[in-house]
């Protein structure tokens, strides 16, 4: 059972990220604000849920939080700044955009930046036990999955429709036929041996 609430503050925020393997596209985040009075029986850590799930849940979430915001940071400023520092500042973006600003933040993970001067907290599987960090990984996800399925159009060979961008079988041989796109993190190992691609 997922708890509501970390702390006693009312305009508790969760945030998490999408992403951070792919060899492609940007890191997603998401910060999500819920009512105290939320409830919802199969919202869960988007991992755990199946496309379906995490589509009926999306326009759930965007209704019934207080506030919501996403953002992406995308593969350019990845290779300039890193993964990790990358998930921190799009984690950063989403909770710049809220409508209500947060008192607390609860972070999946283990690695955050302080954000201006509000008390955080980092929770290991963060997203499978609070319901508002969940939330933010749904909307991460689904909106990254909506990015990744509009570049596919322009780069189908890749099967980001499907693969999402991550490092699938298909998707390093794909690379290894085709090269790289403007889409691809070129401080990402690629492939695995590094000795077919030319960067």
């Amino acid at each position: 059972m997922l708890l509501l609430r970390h702390s006693n503050f009312n305009f508790e925020c969760g945030t998490d990220e999408a992403g951070r393997g792919c060899l492609a596209g940007p890191v997603t985040a998401a910060a999500v604000i819920l009512p105290k009075d939320f409830k919802n029986s199969i919202l869960n850590d988007s991992k755990q849920l199946s496309e379906k799930k995490r589509e009926l849940l999306k326009p759930i979430i965007e209704l019934e939080s207080v506030t919501f915001s996403v953002a992406h940071v995308f593969q350019e400023e990845i290779d300039k700044i890193n993964i990790l520092n990358a998930s921190i500042l799009a984690m950063h973006k989403s909770i710049d955009s809220l409508d209500t600003p947060p008192e607390f933040i609860i972070v999946d993970g283990n690695k955050f930046k302080p954000y201006r001067d509000i008390p955080f907290e980092t929770i290991i599987k963060g997203d499978s036990k609070y319901l508002s960090i969940a939330a933010a990984s749904v909307l991460a996800k689904t909106y990254r999955d909506i990015y990744m399925n509009k570049i596919h159009e322009e780069f189908p060979m890749y099967n980001w429709k499907k693969n999402k961008g991550y490092p699938t079988k298909e998707h390093r041989e794909a690379i290894k036929k085709y090269g790289i796109t403007k889409y691809h993190r070129t401080s990402f190992r690629l492939l695995p041996e590094q000795l077919t691609l030319n960067l």
